[in-house]
């Protein structure tokens, strides 16, 4: 038995069917960029996070870029970015010639820490990047307080929290701009792409420009500014449109893949599990395993040994603050995020996975560490 970290294969029969439906009447338009499918897309992920505006773009990476640029982000700011996520967090903000400054995580939400951020501000800060990690909410209230003091712009990351809820809400609408990420192992995916969302016009209007190459309205091929050509295509947009109708679906998927691991491995007290606080619903993008101290196997020799059994893992992220071409910034101290990113990994957590499966996983996964 081979069992992968996580499949591709979101596409439920019906997904499919609709789309080669919406495919073929693409090809008969000749509506490949441009179209329908695009704007229903959008229009479906403000009614489902009940927020104002989304604008659909060609990537997660791109949705996080263009929200900086239109909050007037430029050379020398800084913008605070936890330490524990996908790099693409904190390249976007270089992209700029920002410069990325690395908060600690809170050591049960895995998310953004709002008291350490608050250590991290100085006159050059400008934007606070919250991230939605592996699925799990930050916590947005205090997050969103600590900007309003100092008068700062809030960015949520959620490209890994499609559905996920703070207090009642969902998140992507908590800040003054969400991005979303579409990518291929995502919720929802197009397979490549991305949405950003907001609430504030004037964002959103310059948001939308910026992505379209930042093309005149009045004089059409005239760009008084240089733009990107970041679009989300009509094609991708009608895959999206056929998978939001049923994300409640794969979200409830999630929750259940989740609660088979925490079910089979509740009787054994080497690890922890992914965390849900009273505030939060967590949609478990990815199932996620962190080894107690007392573990007698490190993480990476069990990441070897379940692949041995056909099991494949992902480790967490790596410290950005420890990367190359961030190392030189600053001299961090963030404890929580070295202690998880040296004993965390991610299970599988593919839609497809069944209860059979979720067993003999954490089955295999306690004689490892029981040393059977």
């Amino acid at each position: 038995m081979k069992l992968p970290f996580t499949d591709l294969g979101l596409l439920h029969k019906q997904d499919k069917e609709e789309f080669m439906k919406v495919f073929e009447k693409c090809l008969d338009n000749s509506a490949f960029i441009m179209g329908e499918y695009i704007t229903e897309l959008e229009k479906g992920i403000c009614e489902f996070l009940n927020c104002k505006y989304a604008i659909g773009v060609s990537s997660g990476t791109d949705a996080l870029y263009i929200p900086l640029l239109a909050a007037g982000i430029k050379e020398g700011d800084e913008v605070i970015v936890p330490d524990l996520t996908f790099v693409a967090t904190a390249n976007a903000v270089a992209y700029i010639g920002a410069k990325p400054i690395f908060a600690d995580v809170d050591s049960e939400t895995w998310c953004i820490d709002p008291e350490d951020i608050k250590k991290k501000i100085t006159s050059k800060t400008r934007c606070i990047i919250p991230v939605h990690l592996y699925g799990h909410p930050a916590d947005m209230d205090p997050i969103n307080e600590i900007a309003k003091e100092y008068g700062l712009y809030v960015i949520e990351d959620a490209a890994e929290a499609h559905g996920a809820g703070y207090k009642g809400r969902k998140v992507g609408s908590l800040g003054d701009a969400g991005v979303f990420s579409f990518y291929g192992n995502k919720i929802i995916t197009t397979g490549e792409g991305g949405m950003i969302t907001t609430n504030n016009k004037d964002l959103y209007e310059r948001a939308k420009f910026l992505k379209d190459h930042a093309m005149s309205k009045e004089k059409r091929y005239f760009h008084p500014e240089i733009g990107f050509n970041y679009r989300l295509t009509n094609i991708q947009a009608a895959l999206g449109v056929a998978q939001l109708e049923r994300i409640e679906e794969l979200i409830n998927k999630k929750r259940q893949i989740f609660n088979w691991y925490k079910e089979y491995l509740s009787d054994f007290d080497k690890i922890i599990l992914n965390h849900e606080k009273e505030w939060a619903k967590n949609v478990y993008w990815m199932v996620c395993m962190v080894l107690k101290d007392d573990a007698n196997v490190k993480r990476d020799e069990l990441m070897k040994r379940l692949k041995d059994e056909g099991i494949d893992t992902r480790p967490f992220f790596y410290p950005i603050s420890e990367m190359p071409m961030y190392v030189k910034n600053l001299n961090y101290n963030n404890p929580f995020t070295k202690h998880l990113s040296e004993r965390g990994l991610n299970l599988p957590s593919g839609v497809n996975l069944n209860n059979e499966d979720a067993k003999w996983i954490c089955t295999t996964i306690k004689m490892i560490l029981k040393g059977v």
